[in-house]
């Protein structure tokens, strides 16, 4: 986070001194990446509160709340306002001064940003497996991950649009150039931004267990004595490491309601160990309507 605020008042620093709108960009894009870190601080921290009688279920999605508000950081601050400045300095182009300095800032900044970079793929690889950084995002439920590797590429991709647009300047003597890159850099912000804005909306909206969750959870359902089937059942992510899981099922009808008791005991036994991410659970039984037709017509 220090590291960050350091390299935004660096490249703001160049800016000053250069003139370059990409130097500009690129330190407002520094700045909403350290006041990101601080709002999913912030989100993780509230997340940890026990429950209340106003939140029964706890704060595990301010986790979600907190990633929501940090693409709308991006998307403005970040996005809207390189977009703004590349077309101002479009329209009227001027001459760079000390053009070495911002490229010198920006060759240092994307050493740093490479090794940011290969850190958060390192430490995600337990949760990706095989997966790519985009179907990382879209099937994460813990929000902190995904947002570094995704404001990790875009600083890289961004640091490179910011360069090459320097350069181009430089070589050309038109300013239209660093502009360009300027409004590249926008694009790319508002782009990953509406990328997980829409993922965080998901989750806030609500999301179940995957294919394979609901699959473990049925057969660890069903591998006990009593349960002749399961009628229904849904599940939902009440934060990245709550489960809550709701599920109707079917016991013969000449059981009594000690043995429903037990069934159910040992049923949720079965399910927190085949998930141990279930931390709330919810079983309503039901006299099996098939098993008893088929009784009466015996």
């Amino acid at each position: 986070m220090l590291a960050n605020l350091g390299i935004a008042v660096t490249k703001f620093i160049a800016y000053l001194l250069s003139q370059s709108t990409s130097m500009l960009a690129e330190s407002v894009h520094s700045l909403a990446d350290t006041g990101n870190q601080i709002l999913l601080l912030i989100g993780g921290r509230g997340a940890r509160r026990a429950p209340t009688p106003e939140h029964p279920f706890g704060f595990g999605r301010e986790r979600y709340v907190s990633a929501f508000v940090v693409s709308i950081v991006l998307f403005s601050l970040g996005g809207l306002f390189a977009v703004y400045e590349g077309i101002g300095k479009i329209a009227k182009p001027h001459p760079m001064e000390s053009w070495w300095l911002p490229v010198a800032v920006l060759l240092v900044s994307m050493v740093m940003e490479a090794l940011s970079l290969r850190t958060a793929l390192k430490e995600s690889r337990p949760a990706r497996g095989g997966a790519g950084i985009i179907a990382f995002v879209r099937r994460a439920k813990a929000p902190e991950l995904p947002v570094v590797l995704l404001e990790d590429t875009a600083a890289l991709c961004g640091l490179a649009f910011a360069l090459l647009g320097v350069v181009l300047t430089v070589v050309t003597g038109n300013g239209v150039w660093d502009g360009l890159g300027t409004v590249a850099i926008g694009v790319l912000l508002i782009a990953v931004a509406l990328l997980l804005g829409a993922e965080t909306r998901s989750l806030l909206i609500g999301e179940g267990a995957s294919t394979a969750g609901l699959e473990r959870i049925r057969q660890a359902a069903l591998d006990g004595e009593g349960v002749d089937r399961i009628i229904h059942m849904r599940t939902l992510y009440l934060g990245p490491d709550e489960l809550l899981v709701a599920m109707k099922i079917a016991v013969a009808p000449q059981r009594t309601a000690c043995d429903v008791a037990g069934i159910i005991d040992a049923l949720e036994q079965r399910v927190r160990e085949a998930a141990p991410i279930v931390t709330l659970m919810f079983v309503e039984p039901d006299i099996d309507r098939a098993a008893e037709d088929e009784s009466a017509a015996h």
